[in-house]
């Protein structure tokens, strides 16, 4: 039954630099216009570093080729199914090269998942009295020029004597999650926080064969970092493309290998809107 609810694909493609016009492809108009060619693949885990996506498009136009060109281009990908289309990827691009591919023209791009923000934001804060980690947190993020969302059930700690700092983002936020005993990481261009091994949210998305899970879950082992010296046995799970389902989100696994609630620690989507299947494949750990 998943196959069958997983086999009109559909996108959009946006594009362009903040304060100036931008690019929109794909089925901006209905499930069933001719739209240009696209291949995607995106890959996304719970570190600290820039989550990455490739993204390659045939036969743009000129104008359009411009706008990819510029430094730091902004782009958002979304793709689904008929008018269920979820965002996938958003970031700025590195690398917009192009090339002939046959009779046709090949563009290649390069996007990384807050690519500007962790590279160039430089914080100041400076801050009387009690301060709560919360407020830093926001306005970090606010400089930062990301939105920022916390796991449920989060403690922040108080800096009774205030408190200053002028240095990278990157830096200033690195800092406040270890003084919470937090962990951080950067999703579609949003700033999450939470505990190590804790989702963001406690809503769980099902994870079965009506709703898109393929084959039989692999149980895998997944190394963690060497402060814990401890690994954790997962499963990678392969299902049709839902782009909805993100780092750190919680699933409820139900097949004849495993079942339970997991919280997803890495995940690649791949496809093609001409040809093949689109998939994700996830690590899960329980939560």
């Amino acid at each position: 039954m998943a196959s069958q609810k997983n086999w009109l694909r559909t996108y959009t493609l946006t594009a362009g630099k903040q304060g100036r016009q931008g690019m929109e492809i794909g089925n901006t108009d209905s499930v069933d216009q001719t739209v240009l060619h696209v291949s995607f693949s995106v890959e996304k885990s719970d570190t600290e570093a820039a989550n990455t996506a490739k993204v390659q498009i045939w036969n743009l136009s000129d104008r359009n080729l411009k706008i990819l060109e510029q430094k730091d281009c902004m782009v958002e990908l979304k793709a689904g199914y008929g008018n269920n289309r979820a965002l996938i990827f958003a970031g700025n691009v590195t690398s917009a090269v192009t090339t002939p591919d046959g009779a046709d023209r090949l563009t290649e791009l390069q996007v990384v998942d807050g690519r500007v923000a962790l590279r160039d934001t430089k914080i100041r804060v400076s801050l009387n009295g009690v301060v709560d980690a919360q407020t830093v947190y926001g306005i970090i993020a606010g400089q930062m020029g990301l939105p920022i969302r916390y796991a449920k059930g989060l403690s922040f700690k108080k800096f009774p004597n205030g408190y200053s700092f002028v240095g990278k983002g990157r830096t200033c936020l690195k800092k406040m999650a270890r003084a919470c005993g937090h962990v951080w990481t950067i999703q579609n261009n949003t700033i999450q926080i939470t505990k190590k091994g804790t989702p963001v949210s406690t809503t769980g998305f099902l994870l079965d064969d009506e709703t898109g899970l393929i084959s039989i879950p692999k149980r895998i082992t997944i190394s963690q970092d060497a402060k814990s010296k401890k690994d954790q046995i997962g499963y990678e799970v392969q299902y049709f493309l839902n782009g909805a389902i993100g780092v750190n989100d919680t699933v409820k696994l139900k097949s004849s290998a495993a079942s339970g609630y997991f919280r997803v620690y890495k995940v690649t989507m791949d496809g093609d809107n001409m040809e093949g299947d689109w998939i994700c494949t996830a690590q899960l750990v329980e939560v």
